[in-house]
């Protein structure tokens, strides 16, 4: 076997032998393959190596350029908007004030109960749906994306974070920590988009990222009790069962019925608002400005009937005025320095899935490219200026962005004219809130997350693949039994978990003929093939490595044996043809070629001829002589 493969290798070509499956009387035919010419090594590495990292090729409109002419290119990669921008309209300008506009009135409500969830004070809410916005639309190549805080994020971050420091006891070092995981978000976001490792966060698999989204939107909404019951004392933990204990053992004493009449109307009118804005999506703005809506009416009303007196929690003061510097809290040494780091890592990591994911989204509507590596330095960047600027992690809201989306927004202008409308705010309007209830904002959140839960995306998961919806329902339950992070580690676990099974044990098949046809099919997919007499015929449906190759080998040994105990209880003739079918396999290692030559041996042991086909089983097999196949199949080893 070897002897021929090195003469073969010698004359730089390969005789392959195929025969025409239309005459009984064949004649070979003798193709010649030329054998690849060898490269250098370095040569080819280093191709490689860019087809890992560069795949879109960067720098090729740098080719061929005057230094001028790359510095202006250069420029525009890193800020987009000197590019689209001198193309910029007023008619682009009326599609990105309305959606602006729109958003505004949006964001302004949920980003002071989002802080809540962070367990920051409002204004920190606030301030991140000002800077942030602004770097992104500089840096940031989406046109549709709504920059600022997120539930699913603000949950994880304050979960986390109260874990190491006590927010209520310890509210300027939780807010300093708070700070210095949002720039090590910003640094890690950055650094994956500078390396070109934007396609780590695809590891995260979709139905994972189903099930944990699913599974937060039920913990964020279990956590708005609180405020939707006017419950003073309530659990710090967030699964299900704890937040269940917490609420009926303070029902006697602790509820509060003018809160949960405000809660219930409001929820129920921003309910409905969403229901109006599905039926018909020229309504769009009705459920993007009912939350600003729910907020100026339930304030009035508080501060007209003073139900705080009643017990009815409200927001109290929000600092006015702009964002404050932050570079001076950040942890740059210290204990809490590597807990801010690990903290900014997951969250940071989580806030670019959900951002990039969105963005690809609307891209995809719009029929644009969108460079996932710039969005990834882009949403580094703005994070990484927010903690200098008292912001905590931002990144897009799908609800933010998809309101943006339906208002005609044209280019990321609509995000500075949301910052704009926020300033504003802070300058001028934040004393206004203050006799807002706790309860509106809880139901503005509820409202926000139910979306967060596609039943419809899990059903197809469920038919389309058992083990990814596996890992959905054990993401999801994490989250609700246990706690974010751990139900963020199941998900990252499973994935992982799905890969390495799909690498070290890929599947395999046997084949038969589609009767009345050439056509060899998988069996069980194909119940009416049949087996060819005396052939086994089996396909490998993937590279075959060092870490699966012993599988593969073991697994096609199982199959013969199996056919021929099979063979043998009904009395038919032995195998004796394995034919390997390799036409999915896309790539083999040295690993796979030993594999292979074991094979080939153990199978010789047996009076078992083993032939790999790189075509159509059909030019190998001829319907009138299947014993004929000795001389009907190439040996390919």
């Amino acid at each position: 076997m070897s002897h021929s493969t090195e003469n073969s290798m010698d004359t730089k070509e390969i005789e392959v032998r195929s025969f025409s499956s239309s005459n009984r009387h064949t004649l070979p035919c003798v193709h010649k393959v030329g054998v690849p010419p060898k490269q250098n090594p370095w040569k080819e590495f280093s191709s490689r190596l860019k087809e890992t990292f560069f795949a879109d090729d960067p720098l090729r409109s740098f080719k061929d350029q005057s230094r001028s002419r790359k510095f202006v290119l250069g420029m525009q990669a890193v800020f987009p908007i000197l590019d689209w921008g001198r193309s910029y309209n007023l008619a682009k300008l009326k599609g990105d004030l309305i959606a602006g506009l729109t958003i505004a009135s949006l964001c302004i409500p949920q980003d002071i109960g989002y802080s809540k969830l962070a367990n920051l004070a409002p204004q920190y809410g606030l301030y991140s749906s000002f800077v942030p916005p602004l770097v992104y639309a500089f840096m940031g190549s989406s046109r549709d994306i709504a920059i600022g805080p997120v539930a699913v994020v603000s949950l994880l971050l304050g979960t986390l974070l109260q874990n190491e420091i006590d927010p209520i006891k310890n509210a300027v070092e939780y807010r300093r920590l708070a700070f210095t995981a949002t720039f090590f978000a910003g640094i890690t976001q950055a650094i994956l988009g500078i390396l070109r490792l934007g396609f780590l966060i695809d590891f995260l698999s979709h139905a994972a990222v189903v099930g944990f989204m699913g599974g937060a939107a039920i913990t964020i909404a279990l956590q708005q009790l609180k405020g939707f019951l006017g419950i003073n004392k309530f659990t710090k933990k967030t699964d299900i069962i704890s937040v269940m204990k917490s609420v009926w053992g303070s029902a006697h004493h602790g509820w509060n019925w003018q809160t949960i009449v405000i809660g219930t109307t409001f929820l129920a009118f921003l309910l409905f608002a969403k229901y109006i804005g599905k039926k018909n999506k020229k309504l769009f703005w009705i459920p993007a400005i009912a939350p600003l809506v729910s907020v100026i009416l339930s304030t009035f009303f508080v501060y007209i009937t003073h139900a705080e007196k009643r017990g009815v929690q409200i927001v109290k003061h929000i600092e006015k005025g702009i964002n404050p510097s932050s570079v001076n809290q950040i942890y740059f040494t210290g204990d809490y320095l590597l807990k801010g780091f690990r903290i900014g890592i997951v969250a940071g990591m989580i806030a670019l899935t959900e951002a990039v994911a969105i963005g690809r989204t609307f891209a995809s509507m719009k029929d644009y490219q969108l460079d996932g590596n710039k969005e990834m330095v882009a949403l580094g960047a703005m994070n990484v200026v927010g903690s200098m600027t008292s912001c905590y992690v931002a990144t897009g809201s799908f609800s933010r962005s998809a309101v943006n989306y339906m208002a005609g927004c044209q280019t990321a202008v609509s995000n500075i004219i949301m910052s704009f409308v926020v300033f504003l705010t802070l300058m001028f309007i934040t004393p206004l809130f203050e006799y807002t209830p706790n309860a509106i904002l809880s139901s503005i959140i509820i409202s926000a997350v139910i979306g967060l839960i596609d039943c419809d995306a899990a059903i197809l998961i469920w038919k389309t693949d058992k083990f990814d919806f596996v890992a959905c329902m054990g993401a999801f339950f994490g989250v609700v039994f246990a706690s974010v992070e751990i139900g963020l580690l199941i998900a990252v676990s499973i994935s992982f978990a799905k890969l390495l099974l799909q690498v070290t044990r890929p599947r395999t098949a046997i084949l038969g003929k589609i009767p009345r046809t050439n056509v060899y099919r998988n069996i069980l997919q194909y119940p009416e093939a049949t087996k060819v007499p005396g052939v086994l015929i089996v396909r490998v449906d993937s590279a075959i490595y060092f870490s699966n190759s012993n599988y593969i080998r073991e697994r096609i040994i199982r199959w013969l044996t199996d056919e021929e105990e099979q063979l043998k209880r009904a009395g038919l003739p032995e195998i004796q043809f394995l034919i390997v079918e390799m036409s999915p396999v896309t790539d083999i290692d040295t690993s796979g070629i030993h594999a292979l030559e074991e094979l080939y041996r153990s199978l010789q042991k047996r009076s078992v001829e083993v032939k790999l086909s790189f075509h159509s089983i059909c030019k190998y097999i001829q319907n009138s002589n299947h014993y004929a196949s000795r001389k009907l199949i190439s040996k390919l080893f």
